[in-house]
């Protein structure tokens, strides 16, 4: 077995969601959530079929974003990975109707931080054993970073 870093590259304003799923009608499923939960969102897919004819499938509905996620996917190479791509939108608003498709077994990682996908390659293919999401800490929080974190999280409507 082969370990690999592949760094995931993305454009600065968007968001990255990588998961596993089992299915090929995966990427139409992940198309309706995202359209469904935002009119506003920008966003391209990608999902690599693990049998048959072992495509790369792609959906979205901006061009750039669906070539940002196929070029991820192309990279990682795991079989059943998604790979979506997006801006005008956070995440957080999308996880949990990610997480209810039927298809999907497990999300990796969502985030707008540098990101770095731990592949294995075997005589196989190649699998996701992990993701380097952002940096490491620094230090921990402090009252100050506290109350800045907690007026924040106000100030954008997320909590009360």
């Amino acid at each position: 077995m082969k370990i690999e870093v592949v760094r995931v590259e993305f454009p600065e304003d968007c968001n990255i969601i990588l998961g596993h799923a089992h299915f090929i009608k995966t990427v139409e499923d992940l198309h309706e959530i995202m359209v469904g939960t935002s009119p506003h969102v920008k966003f391209g897919i990608a999902f690599c079929e693990a049998s048959q004819e072992r495509l790369i499938r792609k959906s979205g509905n901006d061009t750039d974003l669906v070539s940002v996620a196929v070029s991820n996917a192309q990279a990682i190479g795991s079989g059943h990975l998604f790979v979506i791509v997006l801006k005008n939108g956070f995440p957080i608003n999308f996880l949990n109707a990610i997480k209810q498709c039927p298809e999907v077994t497990r999300i990796f990682c969502a985030t707008a931080n540098p990101l770095q996908i731990l592949v294995a390659q075997t005589d196989q293919g190649r699998g996701v054993l992990g993701v380097v999401d952002g940096l490491s800490p620094l230090d921990v929080e402090g009252p100050d970073q506290a109350k800045t974190r907690h007026d924040f999280l106000r100030t954008i409507g997320y909590k009360l």
